[in-house]
């Protein structure tokens, strides 16, 4: 490997973040301009009605009975209320084309996600490192992002994943620059607050994670920031939430303050039809999802968000009366949330997704987990102050958010944005020591 020379970073940078738009234009070209049910991307046919229904004037809701169980007509809050819109905005101005919404969001992915990743790494110092070798990191943290088979999937299919991901780097970037500044000022606060109701507006789970980003920037933060400034960024959340929770109040009649989904989610997450065994995608065999709901809350006439409140209350039912069946559902739930070998009940596309991207990657990332754990600290304060208890601080809840209700690959996948700086970390370790720089 070429040893790093002045001004060149900055040019591999750009040739790296090259690649990742190719590689994601030519999945967008791949993807092609009509809307199918793909592994892992089902939910773009979702996006892709419920756009053209806001377009035609219908608002949020669907010309049919349409997933998770909302009638005909009727309204939904059921799918990001933004992504919904930014799709409706691209089919206004370029008609209902969905390659063009596809390459915009290639390009925009294929530029920000590297030079974000890229970022975090240059903040986050390696105090074992040096300052070339974090360099080092940090480029190659930036290129497997831009060669990541899920990433580049992802970015050409109209569904949230990819701004979502960008949204969680751009508040984590946000967060660990006000934790180094001497003096954030307001503009920083205000910025995270936008990124982080920006995510939330994807999908709202990661409101569950803001408190204990929050409580980092708190601690690591010299001299403590006032509550106000805390508070801000939890404002700004509420106030991007609002005019949707107002929405769902006329649609419902009841306070829906943002999506109607986790009440699903954990209802069928948690069903005893699994036993202690939980199975991502539920096979035909064992019925629809939509057969699992009782017959007798169908019968009821409920709205989308009544009907959810209501799965909520039986999926915690299902908690209580079993915790033991829970917790070994829940451990089960593990496996296939990390799951990196390929499978024969899975198609030749998610096989490769899944080998060439977290498979190929994993080794390294442990690796890098291994370098950070090792890092010398001058205090217990001065390591819980670092971005490292940070990312250790995601994994871990974000993980075990998903493992207490529901699993599959693709929501872990903001995880692994924030494991490939450590296999950055760690095939730079590498290369030193291999004597390739």
């Amino acid at each position: 490997m070429q040893r790093l020379r002045p001004n060149t970073p900055k040019k591999q940078l750009v040739g790296i973040i090259i690649v990742a738009v190719l590689l994601r234009v030519a999945a967008a070209f791949y993807l092609g301009n009509t809307i199918e049910e793909l592994p892992g991307i089902f939910d773009q046919v979702s996006y892709h009605n419920l756009a053209l229904r806001v377009l035609d004037g219908h608002g949020f809701s669907f010309g049919q009975f349409w997933w998770p169980a909302t009638e005909a007509n009727a309204p939904t809050a059921h799918w990001s209320f933004l992504y919904t819109l930014w799709l409706t905005a691209v089919y206004a101005i370029f008609g209902p084309n969905p390659i063009v919404a596809r390459l915009i969001q290639a390009v925009a992915a294929g530029v920000l996600m590297p030079w974000l990743v890229y970022r975090l790494a240059r903040l986050t110092v390696n105090s074992q490192q040096k300052t070339e070798n974090n360099q080092l990191a940090a480029l190659i943290a930036a290129a497997i992002v831009a060669v990541y088979v899920y990433f580049f999937y992802y970015a050409a299919a109209l569904v949230t994943e990819s701004f979502y991901i960008i949204a969680i780097l751009w508040a984590f970037e946000l967060a660990i620059r006000i934790s180094q500044a001497e003096e954030s000022g307001w503009r920083l606060w205000i910025w995270l607050g936008v990124a982080l109701g920006t995510a939330v507006l994807l999908r709202q789970l990661i409101l569950l994670f803001i408190p204990f980003l929050l409580i980092w920037l708190w601690q690591a933060k010299r001299p403590r920031p006032s509550l106000i400034r805390l508070a801000l960024p939890l404002v700004i959340v509420a106030l991007m939430m609002l005019p949707f929770t107002i929405r769902n109040y006329f649609a419902f009649g009841k306070i829906v303050p943002l999506n109607t989904n986790s009440g699903y989610a954990f209802f069928w997450g948690n069903h005893p039809i699994y036993g202690t065994k939980f199975i991502p995608i539920l096979p035909p065999e064992m019925g629809s999802y939509y057969s699992l709901i009782p017959e007798e809350l169908l019968e009821m006439g409920l709205n989308e968000a009544e009907l959810e409140s209501a799965l909520l209350e039986r999926g915690l039912g299902f908690v209580f009366d079993d915790w033991g069946r829970y917790a070994l559902l829940s451990l089960s739930r593990i496996a296939p949330y990390f799951n990196f070998w390929p499978s024969a009940e899975s198609g030749m596309v998610s096989n490769i997704s899944r080998v060439a991207s977290f498979g190929l990657f994993l080794p390294f990332m442990l690796y890098g987990l291994y370098l950070s754990l090792r890092q010398k600290f001058s205090s217990l304060t001065a390591r819980l102050a670092s971005p490292l208890a940070l990312f250790y601080l995601f994994i871990l809840v974000y993980a075990g958010i998903h493992i207490l209700t529901w699993t599959l690959v693709r929501y872990r996948l903001p995880i692994d944005a924030i494991l490939i700086q450590f296999a950055g970390w760690a095939l730079a370790d590498l290369a030193v020591r291999l004597g390739l720089k």
